[in-house]
């Protein structure tokens, strides 16, 4: 019985081992002839434990199959590991792959949503010299939207509206009432666009406003975070405000004119702040304005007062 157990498990071990050469050979059939190779060496282990445990004096057939079957059963338990193994770097793989199928198609679409804005920004653009007022304003907003759902537009889209506001308004006669809807919609994106000092943090940016020349009316701005404010020569009509401002960049108001009433209470300036030449013709409110930097109010002229109005700073 003993040589019976042995031949066999010979016999089955050399199979199990010629079995798993073939299968590394032959990758597209490995897995079953794995399967076959480990039930062959199961067998060949079991049949040469068993009988090697047979061929002592008085051997216990109950502990020597017990034996054999252990060593037979590490043999599965190795088998059954490697599957587990290669299941998990199957996985693993499919996971890179399917992780990686997102990455592009998340690319694709962010490519594709940048191509849309792109395009709805150009044509805001040209849509500003339609001579209709209402296709302007419908720009204008356009131009805004485009800014709130791609943050990287918003300077400029600013500068967009900065320069529209630029551009010469001609108040010497009867006031074209179009136009000036168009003027006041650029001056509520200017406004909306720009952040809040109440939501007002560390990484908030800081957004540049160029109105050089520019001709204004009802602008307000109070209340809003903004990099470099530029106002030389500009033309301040009706009332405007500027309260509550914080200005991080240089401020200038260079010769500009306030033809109205002009609320800047509690503004701050962090960098310059230039006055000179500016002109009121009316109430310019100017309390508790900090000026953290270099201040001029040379040639600035304000109701009743050669210089400082009396609720400017002295």
């Amino acid at each position: 019985m003993m040589w019976a157990f042995v031949i066999t498990g010979a016999v089955s071990l050399l199979a199990g081992a010629v079995t798993g050469v073939v299968g590394l050979l032959r990758r597209s059939r490995g897995e079953r002839l794995w399967l076959a190779a480990t039930i062959l060496l199961s067998v060949g282990l079991l049949g040469l434990v068993s009988g090697w445990l047979l061929g002592e004096p008085n051997p216990n057939r109950g502990e020597a199959l017990k034996t054999g079957g252990l060593a037979a059963g590490a043999v599965v338990a190795l088998y059954a590991l490697w599957l587990n193994d290669r299941k998990r770097r199957t996985d693993e793989q499919r996971h890179d792959v399917e992780r990686l199928r997102q990455d592009l198609e998340s690319e694709r679409t962010r490519h594709d949503r940048e191509r849309v804005a792109d395009e709805r920004f150009a044509r805001a653009v040209e849509l500003l010299g339609n001579p209709a007022g209402q296709v302007r304003v419908g720009a204008l907003h356009v131009l805004a939207g485009v800014a709130r759902s791609r943050p990287e537009y918003t300077q400029t889209v600013l500068d967009v509206c900065c320069a529209y506001l630029r551009w010469p308004f001609d108040r010497s006669g009867a006031v074209d009432l179009g136009e000036q809807q168009v003027r006041l919609t650029a001056q509520r994106v200017i406004a909306d666009l720009l952040p809040r000092t109440a939501d007002e943090t560390p990484g908030t940016p800081h957004y540049d406003l160029n109105l050089t020349g520019a001709d204004l009316q009802y602008f307000d701005i109070s209340e809003r975070v903004v990099g470099e404010l530029t106002l030389r020569r500009a033309n301040l009509h009706e009332s405007n405000s500027l309260w509550s401002c914080h200005v991080h960049g240089d401020a200038w108001f260079t010769a500009a004119r306030s033809h109205g009433i002009l609320h800047a209470d509690d503004v701050v300036f962090e960098r310059k702040a230039w006055f000179s030449g500016f002109t009121a013709d009316s109430r310019v409110r100017l309390a508790r304005v900090r000026y953290l930097g270099p201040t001029k109010f040379d040639g600035a002229r304000f109701p009743g007062a050669p210089g400082i109005g009396e609720d400017s700073p002295g």
